[in-house]
């Protein structure tokens, strides 16, 4: 086996990931598996810009596992990547300098193992979009297979499209045959000898995290930063205080900032107001200015969504909250709508009672579960006809979706741009054995039942 390490340095936390696959693979289209994944506990790295080499600190007890999880005799050959998201993308905005140095402390921690360190680089937002979209198709063998007899096959069917919720940024991918008005959103590529027209685009601030912090800072805009807010999608019973500068250190919010000290504690009182929170959420999106024929939000040109699609990251935890928690169905987008509106009317104690491990995040569900319907529904334009198109899913087997494994394949070269110059693979001549040993054997036995037959016909003659 052959071994692959990436780092997904997201802006709420990093996870690195390990990835395995045949060494006799042949044109570098071998099977690519997840043989490992370690969560690095703590922030993600973007939140190290007053230490920087604690960023690389951090990272240490998943790298240590790294080197248990890999062959010792494989550590000089595995490639090394780090790929960081939307949370270093602000940070890259807010101070280019702090980054820079956020990523040299990273890449300096890295080149102290023994592996083949390859680069540590800030994922623009069409990257994170398009190697998510590669990891789905590639995982669910929709680009390329293996037949019966080993040899590479194209399936007959359509790539599905991908939706990625992450900390600081949202996006969506899926191959379209529509023109794509923007060139900005289109990706052409080509894979195992196959093109692909595909639309792409990420939308910085509309991840979970930064949804949160735009909600709070419009609810205290609402309330004339007063210093005592209600919050329709925190649940009744559920109360909280926090610093100012907590809700305005972002580049999403900071425009929002009042004039007040950032060290002023505001006091936030749940309401638990499923109508008054869809209506303060709504206003995180823009649906009025577009240039073009057609638009999910903020004047962003989107093609009408078209076949099947995996919703991983964030969506998945959300939906997974809503049919196990709360035991509600999602079929139909009034399914989801009617979960957020039951979540938003449960009250803190129900919550803690139903799930007491997810304390942290429980006051938030409200909120997400409504920010999904608006997004899925009212920005992408999915209906009751598509919305049933879409699947929640965390991984296919063992292996996780997400933006990481498209990213190596790509740095690695292992999807080809032309088709496999022999079709058969190395299994091929294992199967032309097997079968020829087979109709040996075959041919052996009857023969020696027709000789056993014409010798018991002689001897009774």
């Amino acid at each position: 086996l052959q071994y692959g390490i990436v780092l997904d340095a997201g802006s709420s936390h990093t996870a690195m990931f390990i990835y395995k696959w045949p060494a006799d693979k042949e044109n570098d289209t071998g099977v690519v598996s997840e043989h490992g994944m370690c969560d690095v506990e703590g922030p993600g790295i973007s939140s190290y810009r007053s230490n920087p080499p604690l960023a690389g600190t951090s990272l240490e007890h998943c790298l240590n596992q790294a080197l248990r999880d890999v062959p010792k005799e494989k550590h000089a050959g595995t490639p090394l990547y780090l790929g960081a998201t939307a949370g270093m993308r602000l940070l890259n905005i807010a101070d280019p300098q702090v980054s820079d140095a956020v990523l040299r402390a990273v890449a300096a921690k890295l080149k102290t193992y023994p592996f083949d360190f390859r680069g540590a680089k800030i994922l623009s937002g069409e990257e994170e979009g398009v190697f998510g979209w590669v990891t789905a198709n590639y995982l669910l063998e929709n680009f390329i297979k293996r037949g019966w007899l080993g040899e590479w096959i194209q399936p007959q069917k359509k790539t599905l499209g991908a939706m990625d919720f992450g900390g600081a940024s949202t996006q969506i991918t899926f191959e379209t045959r529509d023109t794509i008005e923007n060139p900005r959103n289109e990706v052409m590529l080509k894979l195992y000898g196959q093109a692909y027209k595909v639309y792409t685009h990420s939308f910085l601030c509309y991840g979970r995290d930064q949804v949160l912090k735009r909600l709070l800072s419009k609810l205290h805009q609402a309330e004339s930063y007063q210093e005592t807010v209600s919050h329709p999608c925190w649940p009744m019973g559920y109360n909280k205080s926090l610093l100012l500068s907590s809700i305005y250190d972002s580049p999403c919010t900071e425009k929002e900032k009042p004039s007040l000290a950032l060290n002023t504690t505001l006091t936030l009182v749940g309401t638990g107001n499923g109508n008054l929170c869809a209506l303060h959420v709504s206003k995180l999106f823009d649906f009025t200015n577009c240039s073009f024929s057609h638009c999910s939000f903020d004047g962003v040109f989107q093609p009408k969504v078209s076949g099947n699609f995996i919703a991983f990251s964030a969506f998945f935890y959300t939906v997974d909250f809503i049919q196990t928690v709360m035991g509600r169905p999602v079929h139909l987008p009034s399914d989801l709508k009617d979960a957020a509106e039951t979540i938003c009317a449960t009250s803190w104690s129900e919550l803690l009672q139903k799930a007491p491990k997810l304390e942290k995040r429980l006051p938030d569900y409200c909120a997400v579960s409504t920010f999904v319907y608006l997004l899925t529904t009212k920005g992408y334009s999915f209906n009751n006809h598509s919305f049933p198109n879409i699947a929640f899913q965390k991984k296919v087997g063992e292996t996780s979706f997400g933006w990481a494994l498209g990213y190596m394949l790509n740095l690695t070269n292992m999807i080809p741009a032309e088709k496999p110059s022999s079709h058969k693979s190395m299994l091929y001549n294992y199967w032309v054995i097997l079968i020829l040993l087979f109709m040996v054997t075959t041919l052996t036995s009857l023969v020696t039942a027709i000789c056993l037959l014409w010798q018991s016909k002689s001897s009774i003659i």
